[in-house]
């Protein structure tokens, strides 16, 4: 997953977290806002009533006569009741809920109780709010507070991803045009990313002194291959001659020509694997034209007609199922031969007698693939991953007269030209080697 992707997630998923703590808890805090808002106008009223009291006097209130009062709101919602106080000693000035009995009707208030002298008498205030009222107040108070909560959530959540789209994108530049971007081994030249994130400027300058290295390396091996590949072919020709003219000495004896024929084969296996090591060198250093247009049905019958001979040996089957119109441009014949060769020669060395050998072809996504099945030895697991690295010789390829390079000169030709190579193979069924070429070397 990428970093980009997981970023927002965590801002989502946190912000979501908000959301369930806030709905969890606002009817609460809605509840204790609206109650400690209704005693403060409880306080209000009451300091109200009292002053009221000290200049107009009780009796507005308590009729002469009476020792009580009482004044409710239409609806019941609110009242105010006035008592006189007769108990000595007593004093209470309190807000809570309590029930009362109106007119055959139970109503939970919120009640304010307040006791006060007026000249020798004291009396009892008592001022009451409804309680059904509060929660008529906090269900409109949580829905304003829901939707505004879930608008902020919204906007920062935009904000978060255009803020991390903004902080993060010189990483994926640097991503796609120093690592995605690059044709391995072959960077380029550097070019610095523009961004006001040290780190990423960190990130961007080891990643280029990494391909530096890793570029300085790989041309230190090309060239040691290239000058190698050129110095042995000298001395391996010149002892090739020697070796010829000794044979047509008389006095050379049986048993000595015998010796110098083993050398010679050993001279000629040399001289393959110089010849091969040059070939894969002077392809890594892309010193071969790709301007050639050739079908590859007729390509394939060149490859048979060269290789038909080892066919009869193991008694093999060989079937090119592909159409006379798939054409392939902008490629390299000689190396596409090649290519095509050592995976025929392949799939005949490691294939079993009375087998076979079928190429065909499909199109996929705009892709054309050409599949080389055989019904060989296959392929291990634990070799499949070695399979294309140069002089390493896999389980089959032991027991053959073989010099591990067949594969590695496949990969270098097919990364020249852009083609993917993909593997499948069963121990002792067979193997498929699926090479995808690119719609842009297809001839529509």
């Amino acid at each position: 997953m990428k970093l980009k992707t997981k970023l927002t997630l965590f801002n989502a998923i946190s912000k979501l977290v908000i959301v369930v703590l806030f709905v969890l808890l606002v009817p609460v805090l809605i509840k204790r806002i609206s109650r400690n808002y209704v005693d403060n106008n409880l306080i209000k009223q009451q300091k109200k009533f009292l002053q009221i009291v000290k200049t107009q006097g009780i009796k507005n209130y308590i009729p002469d006569g009476e020792t009580y009062g009482s004044y409710y709101l239409p609806l019941k919602e609110e009242y105010l009741t006035i008592e006189t106080d007769t108990i000595p000693g007593h004093k209470i000035d309190t807000i809570k809920n309590e029930r009362r009995l109106v007119e055959q009707d139970t109503i939970e208030y919120r009640i304010l109780s307040h006791t006060f002298n007026v000249g020798n008498h004291k009396y009892l205030l008592e001022i009451g709010k409804s309680v059904a009222t509060l929660d008529d107040t906090s269900a409109p108070l949580q829905n304003i507070a829901f939707v505004v909560l879930i608008g902020m959530i919204l906007l920062t959540i935009l904000a978060d991803l255009f803020y991390t789209n903004r902080v993060l994108n010189p990483l994926g530049h640097i991503i796609k045009t120093k690592l995605i971007g690059q044709k391995f081994p072959n960077f380029g030249s550097y070019k610095e990313v523009k961004t006001s994130t040290s780190d990423f400027q960190y990130l961007d300058i080891s990643i280029h002194k990494m391909i530096e290295t890793i570029e300085a390396a790989f041309q230190k091996e090309r060239e040691f291959i290239s000058n190698a590949s050129h110095e042995l072919m000298t001395p391996i020709s010149i002892l090739q001659s020697k070796i010829e003219n000794m044979f047509d000495r008389e006095d050379v004896a049986d048993d000595l020509k015998v010796r110098l024929l083993e050398m010679q084969k050993i001279l000629n296996r040399l001289k393959s694997i110089t010849k091969t090591l040059l070939l894969i060198s002077q392809i890594e250093n892309e010193q071969f034209l790709k301007e050639d247009q050739i079908s590859i049905n007729q390509l394939l019958q060149e490859v048979y007609d060269e290789i038909s001979v080892r066919l009869t040996d193991k008694n093999l089957t060989f079937d090119i199922l592909v159409p006379e119109d798939v054409v392939l441009i902008n490629v390299n014949r000689f190396l596409l031969f090649n290519l095509f060769f050592n995976l025929v020669n392949n799939a005949i060395k490691y294939n079993k007698p009375d087998g076979e050998i079928v190429i065909t072809t499909e199109l996929e996504s705009g892709s054309l693939i050409v599949n080389i099945t055989d019904t060989g030895t296959g392929i291990s697991v634990e070799d499949m991953p070695l399979i294309f690295n140069r002089f390493k010789k896999v389980r089959q390829s032991m027991q053959q007269d073989s010099f591990g390079l067949g594969l590695p000169i496949v990969k270098s030709i097919a990364t020249f030209h852009d083609i993917k190579i993909e593997v499948d193979s069963v121990k002792n069924v067979g193997s498929n080697f699926r090479l995808i070429f690119p719609f842009q070397l297809i001839k529509k």
